[in-house]
């Protein structure tokens, strides 16, 4: 489906990101990863994916947080690809703390990297994009793009942003072949969503999966967690030829969170 194209998704080195990567290259996009963590478990991620699909994978360790890098990527990704055809905004961290308890630095940290990284990513892959006349940007934001929840001011304002921003990068883009979505995913079991379901047993004094339990029973109606592959899938409708006249879009997976 997509032999020829070349798709950027960050924060591809594990969870969410990685089952997006993967689902991408097995219809036959050439990859670039982007991610931190050990070097040796990296690379053999990357060479793994390139061999199992037939595909070219790249890594690029730009730090999201700080807007040149984010260009800069998008810059190596063209000189090295020869071009970039999806943007997978995807990269993300969380804090959770009161307001007025909120520290500072984590409040800039996260909407560096799940906010200023999306628009500095968009606005670096647009002018290709136009040049060849198809794009499309797939922004990963949250079920908090769509509803709030307490002590998560800074990952809730985020990821509203990301979907706001969504809405007019598709119409800034409307009539060029160019589209964005957003995704609304609720709870994936991802290393962010496990010190979330580990600290919650130990405040409660639970094990792992009676906490586990209890998080998805607060908000999930499904009682299952959402799973990087079905995010996956879903990005490659949006990707298709399909999903073509689908721009501006915010689209819940999350088990019956938001009708609520």
């Amino acid at each position: 489906m997509f032999s020829g194209k070349v798709a950027v998704v960050t924060g591809s080195t594990s969870g969410i990101g990685l089952g997006i990567a993967r689902a991408l290259a097995r219809q036959g996009a050439d990859i670039v990863l982007n991610g931190f963590g050990d070097a040796t478990e990296i690379e053999h991620i990357r060479s793994s994916l390139e061999t199992e699909s037939g595909v070219r994978v790249a890594h690029d360790g730009a730090d999201l947080s700080h807007g040149e890098e984010v260009r800069e990527m998008i810059s190596r990704a063209v000189a090295t690809m020869g071009r970039i055809d999806m943007l997978v905004n995807n990269a993300g961290i969380q804090h959770t703390a009161s307001i007025e308890e909120f520290p500072v630095d984590k409040w800039d940290a996260l909407l560096a990297l799940n906010l200023s990284a999306v628009f500095h990513a968009t606005a670096a892959a647009l002018p290709h994009m136009k040049q060849q006349g198809w794009g499309r940007i797939i922004n990963i934001a949250s079920a908090h793009g769509l509803v709030g929840s307490v002590n998560k001011s800074a990952y809730v304002a985020a990821k509203h942003g990301v979907v706001g921003f969504t809405k007019v990068t598709a119409l800034e883009t409307g009539g060029t072949g160019i589209t964005a979505n957003a995704i609304c995913p609720g709870w994936v079991r991802t290393p962010l969503v496990e010190k979330q379901i580990t600290a919650l047993a130990e405040r409660n004094g639970t094990d792992q999966e009676s906490a586990a339990r209890e998080l998805l029973a607060e908000k999930q109606p499904s009682l299952q967690f959402v799973t990087p592959e079905q995010l996956g899938e879903m990005v490659v409708f949006l990707a298709s030829d399909a999903a073509a006249q689908m721009t501006g879009t915010a689209l819940p997976m999350d088990g019956g969170w938001t009708a609520r």
